[in-house]
C-alpha cells in the first residue's frame, strides 16, 4: 500500500471553483486509475484548506496517476487557485 496526503491552501474565494474540479479528478482516478484504491477529498473549518487522502497499490500506480491525462488537465486548471500545496507520501512497512 502507498498513501499520499495532500494539503491545499487555496487563494481566498477559490474553493467554490476548485472543489468541483477536485471531486471530478478524484472520481476519475477511482474509476480509471487501475492502482487507485481510495481517494478522499476532505474539508475542515478553514474554507481555504482542502485535504486529500489517497491510497494506491504502490508508488508505480501513483506515478501513473500523475502522468494521466485527467490529472494533468486538473493540475493545469487549478494551478492559479492554489496558494500552497504540501504533499506527503507513505508506504506500508508491515502487512
Amino acid at each position: 500500500m502507498f498513501v499520499v496526503t495532500v494539503t491545499f491552501t487555496l487563494k481566498p474565494g477559490k474553493r467554490d471553483t476548485f472543489l468541483p474540479l477536485m471531486v471530478a479528478n478524484a472520481s476519475t482516478s477511482l474509476r480509471d486509475d487501475a492502482g487507485c484504491q481510495q481517494f478522499d477529498v476532505c474539508l475542515g473549518g478553514n474554507p481555504e484548506t482542502v485535504f486529500l487522502y489517497e491510497v494506491y497499490d504502490d508508488s508505480v500506480a501513483f506515478s501513473a496517476h500523475l502522468e494521466s491525462a485527467h490529472f494533468k488537465s486538473f493540475d493545469a486548471a487549478v494551478a492559479d487557485m492554489i496558494a500552497t500545496k504540501t504533499v506527503h507520501q507513505y508506504f506500508e512497512v508491515i502487512r
